[in-house]
């Protein structure tokens, strides 16, 4: 199958066509942007790329973010015979190709083969299995791609014999950079042309990107390729309007995925902004989810578990009232189903907060420690008071003054032991 990039040998791709996201992939390090944490002076991955000393990695991180072009900078600087496959379009027959070629360069020219494979996630634990051998052994030196946290969705083996780089979501500085860039570029980019934007037209196109730079250059590329008869005169005046900016960039899908990891780290953020008592905070993630298409029968069962553990004693009304705004939802539905689920929603973040139902798991604890009796005085007195004299000294609290009287009625291993404390 062919490869994603050009590879030694094969001659070089022409940077005047082909998508101004593909044109634009950074070719050397100075050129990533957003990444210094990982490619930045002095880092270990840089250092290995530019010593050409790469060991296998696996590059994750949100789409956009540059994994792709990482891959094509690395096959840009290295010595190493660089080969690419989709694993969405390859199969267990094209990795044993790869292979195939990898063992023959090694074995009759001593060259080593770096081997990128994009949305590794993509491939079954049978075809992941196919691979490893030849990565253990050194066969190949693995570059793999993910959207997904690779320690749920790639083979562990895999990931034990890799090294994790995770890339974050650009700034809006970070796309500036990227979109000041394409428009100065001569070959690659606008450069020929001078490009000029209605004022928030830019700035919209970067908002709205949401740190993938793939979606910002496909934007700018229908904004500014729309907006004159293509192509115009070198020196030609471009000017983007602000609603040709909004119609080029779709509003972007909220990145969430139901199993991985934004789905747990936002409800994580959901959850912590309740119990802290920031109602905007709360707010904004509830509507991440909701936005993202999110179960909301799941986002009321964490309100109704955060009424009991997180506001608990402190307002006992409050599982009411979330329980009461569930059925609502139930019975009408999206969209007008937003203001139950906004309401318990601020009303567990405003609510005063109390964990003192957390006091039921030390006593769970303590039952797993100390299988205690029950007291004499406690035990049932109907089946067995006349034989062994079971529940002899029990005092009836009724008959008491307010209705408490003063009684063991903690085994006696834990006599002194207290759990709940009112606060």
């Amino acid at each position: 199958m062919s490869d994603l990039f050009t590879v030694q040998g094969a001659g070089k791709a022409d940077s005047s066509w082909g998508p101004l996201a593909d044109r634009m992939r950074p070719r050397t390090l100075d050129e990533v942007v957003g990444q210094d944490h990982i490619v930045g002076p002095g880092r270990l991955l840089r250092r290995a790329i530019q010593a050409d000393r790469l060991s296998s990695v696996i590059f994750y991180g949100p789409p956009g973010t540059g994994k792709t072009s990482l891959a094509r900078v690395i096959a840009n600087t290295t010595r190493a015979y660089f080969e690419s496959l989709n694993a969405v379009l390859a199969g267990i027959k094209d990795i044993r190709e790869a292979i195939d070629r990898s063992d023959e360069r090694r074995r009759l020219y001593g060259k080593r083969t770096i081997l990128f494979v994009d949305e590794v996630h993509r491939w079954n634990k049978a075809q992941q299995d196919a691979l490893l051998p030849w990565v253990e052994n050194g066969t190949v030196i693995l570059i793999g791609a993910t959207t997904e946290n690779p320690f749920f969705e790639v083979n562990r083996a895999l990931v034990s014999r890799s090294r994790i780089f995770q890339l974050k979501p650009l700034t809006a500085e970070n796309l500036r950079e990227a979109a000041d860039r394409t428009l100065a570029d001569k070959e690659r980019g606008y450069g020929k042309w001078r490009v000029t934007f209605e004022e928030g037209a830019l700035e919209h196109l970067v908002e709205v990107s949401g740190g993938d730079a793939r979606s910002l250059l496909n934007a700018l590329e229908l904004a500014i390729e729309t907006s004159v008869p293509w192509p115009p005169a070198e020196g030609t005046e471009i000017n983007v309007g602000f609603e040709a900016a909004e119609e080029s960039i779709q509003r972007r899908a909220v990145l969430y995925d139901r199993d991985g990891d934004y789905h747990f780290d936002t409800i994580s953020a959901f959850i912590k902004s309740v119990r802290g008592s920031d109602p905007d905070a709360a707010l904004y993630w509830l509507a991440k989810m909701v936005r993202a298409g999110e179960d909301p029968s799941f986002i009321f069962r964490r309100m109704i578990i955060l009424a009991s553990e997180d506001v608990g004693l402190a307002d006992p009304a409050a599982i009411n009232v979330v329980i009461s705004c569930a059925a609502a939802f139930d019975r009408i539905g999206f969209p007008e189903g937003n203001f139950p689920l906004a309401h318990a929603c601020l009303y567990l973040a405003t609510a005063p907060k109390s964990n003192t139902t957390l006091a039921f798991f030390d006593a769970l604890s303590a039952v797993d420690k100390e299988d205690a009796e029950v007291p004499n005085n406690l035990r049932d007195a109907s089946r067995d008071k006349e034989g062994f004299g079971h529940g002899e000294g029990y005092i009836y609290p009724h008959a008491y003054r307010d209705h408490w009287a003063a009684q063991q009625y903690l085994p006696t291993p834990l006599r002194d032991k207290t759990f709940y404390n009112h606060f």
